[in-house]
């Protein structure tokens, strides 16, 4: 009902109402707030026990990414309205003097118009198209048979638009149907969705494929949700969600809507977030991509194999020059995990080498 209605309500009573929906988030206890780690804990304590069982020291693995990079982090943004589209080639120029190219997600029908030239300004600075959804009413999981006939127009407009990713509006989702659509990656699952209107959330802060599909979960909170429902007007949530993120080694993802930064104080938050990002490449090496980039990378580092012979371990396969070789140990009951310098000579191990 409030997707019917949604046209004709002011921003300020679409805020109010939203507020009065999630009035009780703070009450979810699962997932975990503000990041939930779950099954990134799960595997880790297989892999402690495989270490364990092993009879070995160690237990080498393909590190999770590229040039062994402590994280990996890609920004994002939803071009909601056209008032945000207009404000896109200037959201370009703020990302390109931070050093950032991100993911522009449009929405292929009814909001704004969607000319190739526009496309065009976005790919050619170095940025990417993404599919959003297919007119953004937050009906597309309404029922099977109307997903379906969207989905095949969505289809249509990824190949019209040369997008390889997908997002629905309002991160609604539902995996089990992923199967119609004919994309690369999606990046429609969050790590914790108490403040949105969808709750759950897929527990990891990993990417991971549903069927052929790469997921990169959307793993911090929506500039929206921060501005407009937490009234918080710092970058201090996502600093703390970096950290967690960071502790696993995983995906930083972030949505800022244009839509929504288009105020002094709103890209004031903006600008201080990508400076931290930038921090972070330089002082704790992490890889600062696009949405695109760490597909091909998840699915590359999926088909690559470790390969033992008498001069040691190597990685075999596409993209096997960028990866590097890790272990995984036990001490004191904790699984540490320990990269490869590119240089450091490897040595045969007398263990199975499992991914």
């Amino acid at each position: 009902m409030y997707y019917l209605i949604r046209p004709m309500l002011p921003f300020s009573l679409r805020s109010y109402l939203k507020r009065l929906h999630l009035r009780d988030w703070q009450n979810l206890s699962f997932p975990r707030w503000p990041v939930d780690c779950s099954v990134d804990i799960l595997l880790e304590q297989l892999m402690r026990l495989s270490v364990r069982s092993s009879g070995a020291q160690r237990i080498p693995f393909i590190w999770f990414w590229p040039e062994g990079a402590s994280s990996c982090a890609i920004m994002t943004h939803d071009v909601e309205t056209k008032s945000g589209q207009e404000f896109s080639a200037t959201l370009m120029d703020i990302d390109d003097s931070f050093g950032i190219k991100a993911s522009f997600q449009i929405v292929p029908e009814k909001r704004y118009c969607v000319s190739p030239s526009f496309l065009e300004s976005i790919r050619a600075r170095g940025f990417e198209v993404v599919i959003h959804d297919l007119n953004h009413d937050g009906h597309l999981y309404r029922d099977r048979e109307q997903f379906l006939q969207r989905a095949a127009k969505i289809n249509s407009y990824g190949k019209l638009y040369g997008a390889d990713g997908f997002r629905a509006a309002v991160l609604y989702r539902r995996q089990l149907w992923y199967d119609a659509l004919k994309f690369s990656y999606d990046m429609s699952v969050p790590n914790v969705a108490h403040l949105d209107p969808q709750h759950g959330g897929c527990c990891t802060v990993m990417p991971f494929f549903v069927g052929d599909i790469v997921e990169l979960p959307v793993t911090t909170t929506q500039d929206y949700m921060l501005f407009h429902i937490l009234n918080d007007y710092s970058i201090g949530l996502w600093e703390r969600q970096i950290d967690l993120i960071m502790e696993k080694h995983g995906l930083i993802s972030f949505i800022v809507h244009p839509d929504y930064i288009m105020k002094p104080r709103e890209r004031a938050v903006y600008e201080t977030l990508l400076a931290h990002l930038g921090r972070l490449k330089r002082e704790k090496g992490v890889w600062i991509a696009t949405p695109g980039e760490v597909n091909r990378w998840w699915r590359q580092r999926a088909e690559m194999r470790l390969v033992e012979d008498r001069d040691g371990l190597r990685i075999e396969g596409a993209g096997s020059e960028r990866a590097r070789i890790a272990y995984a140990t036990e001490k004191d009951g904790q699984l540490v995990l320990t990269v490869q310098a590119a240089e450091e000579p490897v040595h045969p191990v007398a263990t199975n080498t499992p991914k």
